[in-house]
């Protein structure tokens, strides 16, 4: 009897292996600006590949691989959208990851909706990816620009400062970010003045117009949203002309190394940033992190590291809890879904399926010839969220 129970325990072990095979991998249709945004993106893919060999090394997810199939959208909201179609209708991808910029994922967060589609917006920063933009069909990993400009609103009221200067880039990234920036800010300090409004093309900023711009208004502290090659234009063309002697600069993703090190001797010093110090964070997890990857790439990671790996950790775990790709089961798995990642434990709001994955916040530095971030600490993302009410009246009914 007891021979004849283990045999056909066997053989359902053996068929529910036989069956997962047969359904083959798990196939994430991942688009990304590859070329237009490497110095985010390379790393991001790293990251990416890192947590795939993990998880599959480990037998995958419900006994099935993962499989990554990945389209370059060229920093183009409608090459987005016919790759997503694409990896849909020719790759049969399971479900949808990725976008960069704010207005590709606003794009693709309308076509998951359109489509019925799951999707994980990754990186893009704009409140409207859950908020007024936002359906049941999309969740967003890093922390938004409300998040993260909430997270420094604290710093910038502390300097006391009534004349602020804005400079961003001019697409939804950037408006999003300073429209936070000034609905926070005044509520806190109601007689601040916002004197110098500069928003700039992507990638084309003219750095000296912008910066004597700036200085012509008489700020006594700049908010700054720039990023990637913008961004070491304008701090370089500021030291120049002395713009941010004996002035405020409070700055998001500053501190990120893909921003700062390429400014080397010439990063700035004294801002207040949302960053990654990945060198003189100490937990477990990191720890855990860090050493794989530089063991996998002989390199440091970046946030993009961070952000590709975590994708993909998130993505593990909400097929593991949903026992399949179905959409509507990946909907209900993500809805409250907790998993472990690199900077500890995120769960995805099932209000408006934003993450509480946070930031790292400090003061940037020069050290050794290098630009670093000091004085910081983590910010959990669940303390900089707007509470249920004002979800509610920010997010349509789904």
């Amino acid at each position: 009897m007891r021979a004849s129970i283990l045999g056909a325990a066997f053989l359902a072990a053996f068929a529910l292996g036989a069956h997962a095979q047969t359904q083959g991998p798990i196939r994430i249709g991942e688009i990304n600006s590859y070329k237009a945004q490497a110095a985010f993106l390379e790393p991001y893919r790293k990251g990416m590949d890192l947590a795939v060999q993990e998880i599959n090394a480990a037998g995958g997810v419900n006994g099935r691989k993962l499989e990554v199939v990945t389209r370059d959208d060229g920093g183009n909201p409608g090459d987005a959208v016919r790759n997503a179609e694409e990896l849909l209708s020719r790759e049969k991808v399971d479900f949808l990851v990725g976008g960069f910029l704010s207005n590709i994922g606003v794009a693709l967060t309308d076509f998951a909706k359109q489509n019925k589609v799951f999707f994980l917006a990754s990186e893009p920063l704009t409140n409207k990816i859950v908020w007024d933009g936002g359906n049941r069909y999309t969740f967003r990993l890093r922390p938004s620009t409300y998040m993260q400009v909430k997270m420094l609103i604290p710093e910038a009221v502390a300097a006391k400062k009534k004349r602020w200067a804005l400079v961003y880039p001019n697409y939804e990234y950037g408006q999003s970010a300073v429209a936070t920036f000034k609905e926070l800010l005044k509520a806190r300090q109601p007689d601040v003045e916002f004197v110098s409004d500069q928003a700039t093309p992507l990638g084309k900023i003219d750095a000296g117009v912008v910066t004597q711009a700036i200085s012509d208004a008489k700020p006594d502290a700049i908010f700054n949203v720039l990023f990637g090659a913008d961004l070491a234009k304008f701090v370089r063309e500021g030291e120049t002309r002395d713009l941010f002697k004996d002035k405020t600069v409070v700055s998001l993703l500053t501190g990120e190394p893909e921003y700062i090190d390429p400014l080397k001797a010439e990063a700035p010093v004294g801002w207040y940033v949302t960053g990654y110090p990945w060198y003189a964070i100490k937990t477990p997890e990191h720890d855990k992190f860090l050493a794989a990857y530089q063991k996998q790439y002989n390199d440091y990671p970046r946030i993009g590291s961070i952000v590709g790996y975590t994708a993909i950790q998130a993505v593990a775990a909400g097929v593991k809890k949903a026992g399949s790709t179905d959409t509507n089961a990946m909907i209900n798995a993500f809805e409250g879904l907790e998993f472990m990642s690199p900077f500890g434990k995120v769960m995805f709001r099932k209000q408006d399926h934003q993450s509480t994955l946070g930031a790292y916040v400090g003061k940037t530095a020069v050290k050794d010839g290098k630009g670093v971030m000091v004085d910081f600490s983590y910010k959990d993302g669940s303390d900089f969220q707007p509470t249920d009410e004002e979800v509610k009246k920010l997010r349509p009914a789904d």
